[in-house]
């Protein structure tokens, strides 16, 4: 250990390891280190042995629930949109040869193109020649040319502006703004429009990907196998790995500057530091807690047509600030037993009692074999990068996709690197079965 890297990284949580990845095939000469046994940090998947021990302390699982081994519980769920960042950065790194997906199936179709929006019964008829006209604005916009935009200079007129001017309806622009935009809250309304419309872009051209009908995509196994997969990755570019070191310490120069790592009384000399909030509490602040319940079921959530994955975004219907999340997967994802279920509620915590916040969604599910409650503090770097050479990520929030995950990925690599990663893929490069 007692070496100089170019870099140490520190958790073996998703975005460590994308970065890993990411710098070790720039040549870096790269160290990852993690104080647990285990790669994945907080993105883990669990095992049922591994998820009682951490929710249940010493109680073993009842036999009813199966083999402990046949599953694989995401700690914190998110399913991926198919044309989305992750995606490109799995096709940029060549990462998808480790990996297989399935497609998620959409129980309650959104509209999210203008023939859609003739179709949907979510919408009366005036309303849905309304959408018609939206959606083909959104279509045909291209940054680059400014004939689509119809006058409309969207990094300046906010998305309640550009809304505004088609006449849409309350309820069209809940779904719009949180099922297809996925914006957490409706900030988003007051905010520039350029970033609401190409997150529209983006579902329907997720949409567009692959047979199913769905936007979303998710890996057999868990997510717990693309911190595995960057992990390998990193690997064959000569990262080293190093797991269950305990108590690493970051160890600064007299001016403040990172200049290495130390673990069980050795030390290894570096450059920079890329890690986890944990790993440099002092340099991170508190903004928030997300609320999650994990559910073992032996059904399929009702009313969903039976799907064996599936995505419900609640907010205005439940009176909150911020959306609820429910996510279903199933031993058809290889994350289960055969006829066993795995359901996760999340939320940004809004008051002292989460559990109560997560009742609703709770409520939805139908009957539970288990439930295990879970609460994490959000935290995002307060440090200067440029003058302590650490480079800390922003902890995962409730959100069940991987866009602003991606983006702080890519935020840090830039600043790690000083240039910007070229995400422009071949994506067809990427390929995922339908759900049966």
């Amino acid at each position: 250990m007692d070496e100089e890297y170019d870099v140490i990284v520190l958790g073996t949580g998703l975005k460590e390891c994308i970065l890993s990845g990411l710098l070790s095939v720039d040549g870096l000469k790269v160290l990852h280190m993690d104080r647990n046994d285990y790669y994945g940090g907080a993105s883990t998947s669990l095992n049922l042995t591994q998820l009682w021990k951490r929710f249940r302390g010493d109680d073993k699982p009842p036999e009813s629930l199966g083999s402990s081994r046949e599953y694989n519980v995401d700690i914190i769920p998110k399913f991926m949109m198919a044309n989305g960042g992750l995606v490109r950065v799995l096709i940029h790194t060549d990462v998808t040869k480790y990996l297989n997906f399935k497609a998620v199936l959409m129980i309650y179709k959104v509209p999210a193109t203008d023939v859609e929006a003739l179709k949907s019964p979510l919408m009366g008829l005036f309303e849905k020649r309304r959408a018609r006209k939206f959606f083909i604005y959104v279509q045909d916009f291209e940054e680059n040319d400014p004939k689509s935009h119809e006058g409309l200079d969207l990094n300046k007129v906010t998305a309640r502006e550009v809304i505004t001017k088609y006449g849409l309806e309350d309820d069209t622009i809940d779904f719009i703004g949180h099922a297809l935009a996925l914006h957490i809250d409706d900030s988003y309304l007051d905010e520039p429009a350029m970033e609401f419309v190409k997150k529209m872009k983006l579902y329907a051209e997720s949409l567009a990907r692959f047979e199913g009908g769905s936007p979303y995509i998710y890996p057999l196994y868990g997510l717990g196998e693309l911190p595995q997969a960057f992990a390998r990755l990193s690997a064959v570019y000569g990262g080293t790995y190093m797991l269950n070191k305990p108590e690493c310490q970051v160890k600064f120069d007299d001016n403040g500057k990172a200049i290495g790592v130390t673990s069980e009384g050795e030390t290894a000399k570096c450059k920079k530091v890329v890690c986890d909030p944990s790993y440099l509490p002092d340099k991170v602040r508190k903004v928030g807690k997300v609320a999650r319940a994990i559910c073992i079921m032996s059904h399929p959530i009702p009313d969903t047509n039976d799907s064996h994955s599936v995505q419900v975004i609640a907010q205005k219907q439940l009176g909150r600030k911020s959306d609820m999340y429910l996510f279903c997967c199933s031993y058809a994802h290889n994350v289960a037993p055969k006829g066993k279920f795995i359901a996760f509620v999340s939320t940004e915590a809004e008051t002292d009692d989460p559990q109560v916040e997560l009742k609703p969604g709770i409520d939805l599910l139908g009957p539970l074999d288990e439930i295990f409650y879970d609460t994490c503090d959000r935290y995002v770097p307060t440090n200067d990068h440029q003058a302590d050479s650490c480079y800390i990520s922003s902890s995962y929030d409730a959100t069940t996709h991987f866009e602003s995950t991606v983006q702080d990925v890519l935020a840090m690599y830039t600043k790690i690197t000083g240039k910007a990663l070229d995400l422009s893929v071949d994506l067809s490069a990427a390929s995922a079965t339908a759900e049966e």
